[in-house]
C-alpha cells in the first residue's frame, strides 16, 4: 500500500469515490497562547495493490517533541474492496474540532495501518509577529 495524499486542511469530503479537499496548509498561527484551533481536518488518500484487498485496521497518533500526545488516537479499520482493477484507492478524512495548543511548537501526526507506521506529517504551531 502506498499513501497518496497525508495532508492537513480547512475542509474535505469524500463522495462517491471522489474527494474534495480544500485549503490544504502545514501552519497553524496564532497571536496568543494558549489557543484551541476551532475545526481543521486531515485527509489520508491510501493505494492498495490487488494482493491487500482485505481489512486493515488504523490509527493516527499524534506526538509534540516531548513526546506527550495532543488528542486521543483516531482509531478504526477501512474495508478494502477492488472494483475489477489491479488496484484501488481508500479515503480516510477525519474532522478535528477545538484542538487545543499550549504553546508554539510541532505536532505529529503519525499513521500506523495494521500496527506499522505508515507515515508522519508535522503540524507547525507559530506565534503571530
Amino acid at each position: 500500500m502506498k499513501i497518496e495524499i497525508f495532508t492537513f486542511c480547512d475542509f474535505a469530503q469524500e463522495n462517491g469515490g471522489k474527494l474534495t479537499i480544500v485549503g490544504t496548509f502545514d501552519t497553524i498561527i496564532s497571536r496568543n497562547f494558549p489557543f484551541t484551533h476551532p475545526q481543521l481536518s486531515v485527509v489520508i488518500r491510501l493505494r492498495f495493490d490487488l494482493w491487500e484487498f482485505s481489512r486493515h485496521s488504523f490509527r493516527i497518533e499524534t506526538r509534540d517533541l516531548n513526546g506527550e500526545m495532543s488528542m486521543d488516537a483516531i482509531t478504526g479499520n477501512v474495508e478494502v474492496k477492488g472494483v475489477g482493477n489491479a488496484s484501488t484507492v481508500s479515503h480516510l478524512v477525519f474532522s478535528i474540532s477545538n484542538l487545543r495548543f499550549n504553546a508554539c511548537g510541532v505536532v505529529n501526526f503519525v499513521f500506523y495501518i495494521d500496527d506499522k507506521e505508515l507515515s508522519s506529517i508535522p503540524l507547525y504551531i507559530r506565534k503571530a509577529p
